[in-house]
């Protein structure tokens, strides 16, 4: 394979574009047989490790979260995965796309973020049947004394 073709693909990773990089510590929460394999691959395949489960006993760079309608209180979910990240870190949000069984409508999430102190990117497609939102800390949040 050529350097060309390594940054192209690079450039279409899901993985790299939702912003994981070498060497990070990603935590998963809510794994199911519903989740998307190639995804959590790609994202192993960044971080050059595996992603690490909910017993995880240190803090993460990153959390991916999955997450559909009938996992309980959004919220709570987000507020949870806050205490596993690095200050500065991000989570991944993935609801299950419109249509999908578990379906999240956008405003319930954009409501469950800046309830739990976070701030949501746009949405964007990451795989046949999810859909991701990258939640990140505000800055001034971090910062108040």
């Amino acid at each position: 394979m050529s350097a060309t073709a390594d940054h192209a693909e690079e450039r279409t990773s899901p993985a790299v574009r939702l912003g994981f990089q070498p060497e990070q510590v990603v935590q998963e929460i809510g794994f199911d047989d519903d989740v998307d394999q190639e995804l959590r691959e790609a994202i192993e395949e960044v971080i050059g490790s595996e992603l690490v489960d909910e017993e995880y006993d240190d803090v993460a760079d990153a959390v991916v979260l999955w997450f559909r309608d009938e996992d309980g209180d959004l919220t709570d979910a987000l507020v949870d995965a806050t205490t596993y990240i690095e200050e500065g870190g991000s989570i991944l949000l993935l609801t299950p796309k419109t249509g999908r069984d578990g379906y999240v409508e956008p405003s319930d999430i954009s409501e469950a973020a800046t309830t739990a102190g976070l701030s949501a990117s746009k949405s964007v497609s990451v795989g046949k049947d999810w859909s991701g939102s990258r939640l990140v800390t505000p800055k001034a949040a971090k910062s108040k004394k």
